[in-house]
């Protein structure tokens, strides 16, 4: 029994190793929040609280994350196997298991370094960010990340869900302590309307990344739709009709998207970048003749296109625009539909593995061109709606979408192989994205920022999911 205990207790110089590494980070931590809150004239009391609580987190999150045993399956990989009952264990190295501590959680370091990398950026180029407040703030966003991603672990089924929320709720929490009014019920209906735009705009990017595809000609159709639908209404079409066409219109050009690249395999990319270019250069032509301002209409929008999308809009009498509840409808049906039709299953055995695809007869032709027409479809619905939030067309009013449904659809967690995540995942994604973008411009910082912050945070999201086993390789 005795060898059996011993076989269970860390080397000693494992355990000596983590005692005083997680010391001196807290001490480190702590002491430059004491330097700072000095250097900044803060009372010395909130200096010691602070000090007290960042060093009291730090070390109780290093001791729970740090001293569990190592992984076995690493161990077996570099020669060390786990003792049997009644053999005593080998003493282990303190080199060996820092090593074993690294392989186990390199995605969580990543993932605390590219946080801690933003944070120094941001107070670098942003006039007093850097302060015990942002501090604090950002120990407890690296708090709840590592709690999530430990957590996750158990969390197997749902993992990716998991940790979007997760995150979405440390954004949402350090948003609310930082920017005054981040929390109040109209930024939260401001979120939520621009969270519309972009869901919708991914719709049809979740659906092509299913198959193993792309559409980078969504930020081209979104402004085509837009400069084109008031186009129509100017030149005295009614305005109903004028939406439809340009929803038929956009489910024409996504299903020429489909049908080129499903004849041109790879391609799909650069493809359908080259149709998006012509189908913009193309609306510019068109709606510029007998006018000086190309790419851009004026006109008078519709007052029930504007209620759809405007921030002052109300559904059925309620103080919240309509296209947030058409997209709650849009996620809704997606979510059920993708799991509970043939067209869903079949979808995903599609981009789960082409091969099994085919021979169990599911037409791939038919569902890649199919996912592309909605795609070009949902794309001219979300820049008619954005006619009515705007109130004029502008060809350009789509150009963030090409970089952000990509992003919602990474972060969420949706595989861009095919065959793996779904439209429940990209709705995270949205919501930590827009949630992020109103915290990073409720504390000042600029596009480019942003830009560069959100490339940051891709990149461990994209290194997480990557480590699941694609479905390919579970039929």
């Amino acid at each position: 029994m005795s060898n059996v205990v011993e076989s269970q207790t860390p080397a000693p110089g494992r355990a000596l190793l983590i005692k005083w590494l997680g010391l001196i980070i807290a001490v480190l931590i702590s002491g430059a929040g004491v330097i700072l809150g000095f250097w900044q004239g803060l009372p010395a009391q909130e200096v010691i609280l602070y000090a007290a609580a960042t060093f009291a987190l730090v070390a109780w999150v290093w001791r729970a994350y740090a001293g569990r045993p190592a992984d076995d399956a690493y161990m077996a990989r570099v020669g060390v196997a786990g003792a049997s009952p009644g053999e005593e264990a080998a003493p282990r190295s303190a080199g060996l298991e820092l090593k074993s501590f690294l392989a186990r959680n390199r995605v969580l370091l990543v993932a605390s370094v590219i946080l801690i990398l933003a944070f120094l950026i941001a107070s670098v180029t942003i006039k007093e960010f850097f302060s015990v407040f942002n501090i604090v703030s950002g120990l407890i966003l690296l708090g709840l990340l590592v709690l999530s991603m430990t957590v996750s672990k158990v969390v197997v089924e749902n993992r990716s869900a998991f940790i979007g929320i997760m995150v979405l709720v440390s954004l949402f929490i350090v948003g609310s302590i930082n920017v005054d009014g981040f929390a109040s019920l109209q930024n939260v209906k401001s979120m939520l309307l621009f969270a519309s735009f972009l869901g919708l705009a991914c719709v049809g990017q979740t659906l092509v990344a299913l198959v193993g595809g792309l559409d980078l000609s969504i930020p081209f159709v979104i402004g085509s739709a837009n400069v084109a639908l008031l186009y129509l209404i100017g030149l005295g079409v009614p305005s109903w009709l004028a939406v439809i066409i340009i929803l038929l219109l956009g489910a024409l050009i996504g299903a020429i998207n489909g049908i080129l690249s499903f004849r041109l395999q790879g391609q799909a990319l650069i493809l359908t970048l080259g149709t998006g270019f012509a189908v913009s250069g193309g609306t510019q032509i068109i709606t510029s003749i007998g006018s000086s301002f190309a790419g851009n209409v004026f006109g008078t929008v519709p007052d029930w296109l504007k209620n759809l999308a405007a921030m002052n809009g109300t559904t059925f009498g309620l103080p919240f625009p309509p296209v947030i509840a058409i997209w709650v409808v849009v996620a809704i049906a997606l979510i059920v539909g993708m799991k509970n039709t043939i067209y869903g299953r079949y979808l995903y055995a599609l981009g789960g593995n082409r091969t099994s695809a085919k021979r169990v007869s599911i037409s791939e032709r038919r569902y890649w061109v199919s996912v592309y027409a909605i795609s070009g479809l949902v794309s001219a619905m979300t820049g008619a709606l954005l006619l009515g939030w705007s109130g004029g067309g502008f060809i350009g009013v789509g150009q963030p979408y090409l970089f952000m449904t990509l992003a919602a659809v990474v972060v969420g967690g949706t595989s861009l192989l095919g065959g793996n995540g779904g439209y429940g995942f990209t709705v995270i994604g949205v919501l930590v994205l827009q949630v992020l973008t109103s915290f990073l411009v409720g504390i000042g910082l600029r596009f480019e920022w942003q830009q560069f912050i959100f490339g940051l945070m891709i990149l461990p999201m994209v290194a997480l999911y990557a480590r699941s086993p694609h479905i390919r390789s579970q039929i």
